[in-house]
């Protein structure tokens, strides 16, 4: 089957289109910076051959016909769209048809992802009105997350604000950490997703038992722009000293901090690991915070499984970052886990294990979207 598959955050599309039998990228459309008068459209042919232009792109429906008819495969043989959804709360644990009825609960979860769903719901808006014929499918990000046992997924609250207010430990990355897990096929694995937003998973024979992201996906790691765990206290302390608003405590935990906060320089890893080269310490804390964080997780997890027979680096910065990744493992070779300087150093963007202790060390890159493929035929054939 072919599948066009959107994944919208806040101003951006990013659209291909596979084929799930054999996991062919048929063609690929980025469309960033919606809104701005400098919109950016980026594609991808079969051949992997790139165009790249600037246009004006003032809405989500406009940035998807751009990224429709800028795709080279053919979308007359589409039925089917496959629909990147942040959260699905507890009703959803696998992919569903977006019915008006699934559309809704989607809508109701937003008080849950208000940075999230709203983004991941225009670009269905958008897709329907464009695609009337086609049969769409929401496949949650939350889903891979719903074998959390109940000792994983409660806070230490008072019982009645997880049955009344839905509060718990959701998780997020999940289609990610599915993906990797699956594709490395062994019973316990750690998986590490490190982009600008990370997250650490503990999986169990294919189910993820637990998972560093919370309620929110600001918890756990430290990340891009995100502070990961803090003590509830500092948001009090903020609220009351500073005379901080709600809203302006939230953006600075979730956009003012993480790497770009402790560096004071960027959220980009690429840039921190150069300017640490040249000698800044500011970077070099923040790398520092960064990949502590990454391995006190794997302890913790490596605790929780009982021992692990692969750890899973994946993500932008996961699949890329040589020094990271080394980093992350430093000091974890009472495990067994103990990284292979020369393999690590070539393995980079690619697939391929780059350990010389008793565990495997797997990189991995990221395909969400061929798995958001696959359960949106799966979804569809199963109705």
């Amino acid at each position: 089957m072919k599948v066009l598959v959107l994944n919208c955050g806040s101003s951006s599309i990013k659209s291909q289109i596979l084929e799930t039998s054999s996991g062919a990228v048929l063609s690929k459309v980025t469309v960033e910076r919606i809104g701005a008068p400098d919109s950016i459209l980026t594609a991808f042919d079969e051949q992997g051959r790139r165009t790249r232009r600037t246009l004006v792109v003032k809405n989500f429906e406009e940035g998807l016909d751009a990224a429709l008819s800028a795709h080279s495969a053919d979308l007359g043989s589409i039925n089917a769209v496959g629909h990147r959804v942040v959260h699905g709360g507890e009703q959803f644990s696998a992919a569903a048809q977006m019915t008006t009825e699934v559309v809704h609960a989607i809508e109701d979860l937003i008080s849950l992802a208000p940075l999230h769903n709203p983004h991941n719901l225009r670009g269905f808006y958008a897709a329907a009105k464009l695609m009337p014929q086609a049969k769409h499918v929401a496949v949650f990000d939350t889903a891979f997350h719903h074998t959390l046992p109940p000792k994983a997924f409660l806070y230490g609250l008072p019982y009645a604000y997880y049955t009344r207010d839905r509060i718990r430990r959701y998780g997020f990355h999940g289609i990610s950490h599915r993906y990797v897990s699956h594709r490395v096929g062994v019973a316990k694995v750690i998986t590490c997703h490190l982009g600008n937003g990370a997250s650490v998973c503990a999986v169990d024979n294919g189910r993820s038992v637990d998972i560093s992201m919370g309620f929110t996906p600001l918890e756990g790691l430290l990340m891009g722009t995100r502070c990961g765990d803090v003590d509830p206290s500092v948001i009090l302390a903020l609220l009351a000293e500073e005379g901080a608003s709600a809203h302006g405590v939230e953006e600075l935990l979730n956009k003012q901090s993480g790497l770009l906060g402790l560096s004071g320089l960027s959220q980009d890893m690429r840039t921190l690991l150069a300017q640490r080269a040249s000698g800044s310490g500011r970077a070099a804390m923040a790398i520092e915070v960064f990949t502590y964080r990454i391995r006190k997780y794997i302890g913790a997890y490596w605790a929780v499984l009982n021992g692990a027979d692969a750890i899973v680096f994946t993500g932008g910065i996961g699949e890329n970052s040589a020094a990271v990744r080394a980093e992350a493992c430093a000091g974890l070779e009472t495990f067994g886990i103990e990284i292979d300087p020369e393999g690590n150093a070539l393995t980079v963007g690619i697939e391929g294990t780059i350990h010389r202790g008793r565990v495997p060390v797997w990189v991995i890159p990221a395909n969400e979207e061929l798995l958001i493929a696959r359960d949106t035929e799966q979804c569809l054939s199963s109705l």
